[in-house]
């Protein structure tokens, strides 16, 4: 990523859904930060076509809970409830979050806590970081500019996927 230039001197991140692990990265290629992240529920590397329309609506099948491999670029915006946000699939309603209040919060916390990756396997897709981790990393480093996100792959190798770079 950084000799073939990728992420065109933005900052990067780098989610590795086999660990439930995201790695947040400078432009100059300097490790930032990491932390556990959730993930969506299901296993697969491809986002459903409609997905996100089915996601706005509450009702998504299991098998639809995904997060996509890929490469991505990240745009800051807000959600439907006005929370920041940092979009990184907006068709398919795909962000990187802070785990939010609610009542589903404590057991999803405790998930992030775990230290088996398949324990974080719990969200419609996106990627969910703790609180001060969004507040801290997150938000100064992408909530105002764009950046890359590049997901690696859990069923297909990731030269297959990434062969450009």
């Amino acid at each position: 990523m950084l000799q073939s230039r990728d992420a065109e001197d933005k900052p990067f991140l780098v989610v590795d859904k086999k660990a439930a692990h995201l790695y947040v990265f400078e432009p100059s290629g300097r490790l930032r930060a990491a932390t556990p992240v959730l993930l969506g529920a299901a296993v697969g590397d491809y986002s459903a076509p409609g997905v996100g329309d089915r996601a706005q609506n509450g009702v998504l099948p299991f098998a639809e809970r995904t997060t996509p491999a890929g490469r991505f670029l990240t745009q800051p915006g807000r959600n439907r409830n006005g929370e920041p946000v940092v979009w990184f699939d907006y068709e398919a309603a795909l962000a990187i979050h802070r785990l939010r209040p609610g009542r589903s919060h404590d057991v999803r916390a405790a998930r992030l806590d775990a230290g088996r990756p398949d324990a974080r396997r719990v969200s419609l897709g996106c990627v969910v970081v703790p609180v001060p981790f969004y507040l801290d990393v997150i938000e100064p480093l992408l909530g105002q500019r764009e950046g890359v996100v590049y997901v690696l792959p859990e069923t297909q190798q990731a030269r297959d996927l990434f062969t450009q770079l």
